[in-house]
């Protein structure tokens, strides 16, 4: 069987070690002068070489060359013993399965027995956050005052986890995602060593992919090697991985700018139907709107893109504020970590790019249209007249009878209600997360001066609906949207065709109303109970 890429190019010396200079050299230098601790906590995330520099640690400690700061060597029979497996005096744990007391208990019995072959017993003791507080407890004189012979190395993903009377008795090591240009040198080095065909913009698509993580990389790179004699394309690594190109995001950056939902949307599912996965999709734009954000505030020199993608993402940046790239930036995270799923996958990218949209072209537009009218029609001020010195005070004028407020919801139309409803469902998830799912069942039906008739499929929804509490969310968002409060009442119409002009009824009521165009009011019960 084949090896894995990513186990045949584990780095066997700390030259190999990339994206680290930082730890590696200090271990480096302890080791050259003698001054190496008994406990050391590797803490930082995954693939990031933890366990491959505590492995490194372990055979530096026992190499038999002369040279302190040359080793390891690879060559002395410690040395070569640790690269094959067989090693005695190194000792992996892995915490995640060997949790209990009991386990640690086994391992303080042991470790005051004399290394077998080397001068040092190395513990390396893997996930040590997985381990429960008794187990902790029974750890800690060992890990305090260990035997002259025994060291002990942790490492962790989650450090917040480990008591502090564990990390105060250790050497901490941070280790931090590599460099996308360090994963991308790496990468190379292994294609050009077993002379695999990649074009060079997939190297960098899988080092993206891998946020990081060197070790998800190779295996990513692994996994797109069909055969030596093939070439890796691009479309490939997109079909593999999942991803979009560059000019998919972009066009959806676009849409939003131009306010173009059909665009919008059309390309969401374009992409979706050629195998792109919505949680990466979304991914993706988050980060393109990320590079937006920090070049908008000047900070577009931590970017690490070509010259020709960064001055794209400058000229769109420009056609937006910062508050809404900030927006688009929240509500596409929130798509990328929606991990519930269901049945319609595409469903969390697609609200997230009306919310974005709806925070420009329906919010603001809409609250400023329902307040236009107003301050036009004001009536100017009549000049005061001022009476006479010495002459009688002219009698106050009697006010203006008041006038009776307009039945209509201002200038706002069913068809403009209609029109606008997609952006009502979007903005309804931020009310609550379950609206959305609901009003898929439903649609508009008539608009009555103030009161919105809104008409479900199935009478479970409209009974889900009907409650003061999700009737608020939605009066909410309707306002949000349109810019005006309206009465929302709800009806059961099973046949929900196309709807898009006010019908024209004459009975009295928004329910009537409903029921004339086919709607089952809900009945309601009129027990003592």
């Amino acid at each position: 069987m084949a090896q894995a890429l990513y186990l045949k190019w584990r780095p066997t010396g700390f030259a190999d070690v990339f994206g680290q200079d930082h730890v590696i050299t200090t271990i480096r230098n302890a080791l050259a002068l003698g001054r190496t601790s008994h406990a050391y906590l590797f803490a930082g995330p995954r693939g990031t070489g933890k366990t491959t520099s505590a492995r490194l640690l372990a055979k530096a400690l026992n190499c038999t060359y002369e040279d302190a700061a040359q080793r390891p060597c690879n060559e002395c029979a410690h040395c070569v013993a640790v690269n094959e497996g067989r090693f005695l005096d190194l000792i992996e744990i892995d915490a995640a399965s060997n949790t209990s007391v009991e386990d640690v208990r086994d391992l303080r019995e042991k470790i005051n027995f004399a290394p077998n072959e080397g001068q040092y017993k190395v513990y390396i003791i893997d996930e040590v956050h997985m381990l429960s507080n008794a187990a902790f407890n029974a750890l800690l004189k060992t890990l305090e005052e260990p035997p002259p012979h025994a060291v002990f190395v942790l490492a962790t993903t989650e450090a917040h986890k480990l008591p502090t009377t564990v990390t105060s008795r250790c050497q901490r090591y941070t280790f931090r995602r590599i460099p996308l240009s360090d994963i991308v040198q790496r990468l190379r080095i292994i294609v050009d060593s077993e002379g695999f065909s990649v074009e060079p913009a997939v190297l960098e698509m899988v080092a993206r992919h891998a946020t990081g993580s060197l070790r998800d990389g190779i295996s990513l790179l692994d996994q797109l090697i069909v055969s030596p004699d093939e070439t890796v394309t691009v479309a490939r690594a997109q079909s593999v991985l999942g991803t979009s190109n560059d000019k998919a995001i972009r066009e959806i950056v676009e849409a939003i700018a131009n306010h173009d939902t059909a665009a919008g949307l059309e390309q969401i599912n374009q992409a979706l139907d050629t195998g792109t996965d919505p949680r990466q999709f979304a991914q993706q734009v988050t980060d393109w709107f990320r590079s937006m954000m920090l070049i908008k505030l000047g900070g577009g020199t931590q970017l690490e893109v070509t010259e020709e993608v960064q001055g794209q993402m400058k000229t769109l940046s420009e056609r937006f504020e910062a508050r809404q790239i900030l927006q688009a930036v929240r509500k596409f995270d929130e798509a990328a970590r929606d991990r519930r799923g269901g049945w319609l996958r595409q469903l969390p990218l697609e609200l997230a790019f009306l919310n974005t949209v709806g925070y420009e072209a329906a919010v603001a537009p809409a609250a400023a249209t329902a307040v236009a009218p107003a301050t036009q029609a004001a009536p100017k001020a009549a000049p005061v007249q001022t009476p006479p010195t010495g002459g009688p005070k002219p009698a106050p004028e009697a006010p203006p009878p008041a006038t009776p407020a307009p039945k209509t919801a201002g200038n706002l139309t069913f068809a403009a209600v209609v029109q606008k409803w997609p952006q009502v469902v979007g903005m309804s998830r931020t009310k609550h997360h379950t609206l959305p799912a609901l009003l898929a069942w439903g649609r508009p039906l008539a608009l009555e001066g103030t009161r919105l008739a809104i008409a479900f499929q199935k009478t479970f929804a409209r009974d889900k609906m009907d409650t003061p509490e999700m009737n608020g969310y939605l009066s909410a968002a309707v306002t949000d949207v349109l810019g005006q409060s309206l009465d929302i009442v709800y009806v059961v119409k099973e046949d929900l065709g196309d709807q898009t002009q006010m019908p024209n009824i004459k009975d009295d009521g928004v329910v009537a109303m409903g029921v004339k165009l086919g709607g089952k009011p809900r009945e309601r019960s009129t027990g003592s109970g």
